[in-house]
């Protein structure tokens, strides 16, 4: 049995596996805390390929999978952490995530730039979220 404030971890087939030696997401009370995703592809285990709009729609549908199997949705996200390799691409990337957080409040964000992403990706972006 677990205590309310217990840290659960979360896994789902339907986002890809952690790359090293971390949760995809651990739920915590009732919060989520998603780690990074990348633009992996969760069948293949390699990046999209295609531009980064491409690359940024896949890390959001990686992490719509890791809050959905958390009890949690894009719409209860409270604060999420973009890294970018090139701070250029903040408006192209920023176009595709207003598409997915279209509810307000939009959730709080940070944007950093960042010299290199793991496996040469050039996006990723972590959440907090509400669970339901």
């Amino acid at each position: 049995m677990t205590t309310p404030d217990a840290a659960i971890e979360i896994r789902t087939g339907d986002a890809p596996a952690p790359v090293g030696p971390y949760s995809q997401a651990i739920r915590s009370g009732g919060l989520v805390f998603v780690s990074g995703q990348v633009p992996l592809d969760p069948r293949t285990g390699k990046i999209v390929a295609g531009e980064i709009e491409d690359e940024t729609r896949q890390v959001l549908a990686n992490l719509r999978a890791v809050l959905e199997a958390a009890g949690a949705e894009l719409d209860r996200v409270v604060k999420t952490t973009v890294y970018l390799t090139d701070m250029a691409l903040f408006p192209r990337v920023n176009a595709v995530y207003a598409e997915a957080f279209q509810t307000e409040p939009a959730p709080a964000r940070a944007t950093v730039e960042v010299r290199a992403l793991p496996l040469g990706a050039r996006v990723e972006i972590d959440a907090i979220a509400r669970v339901r």
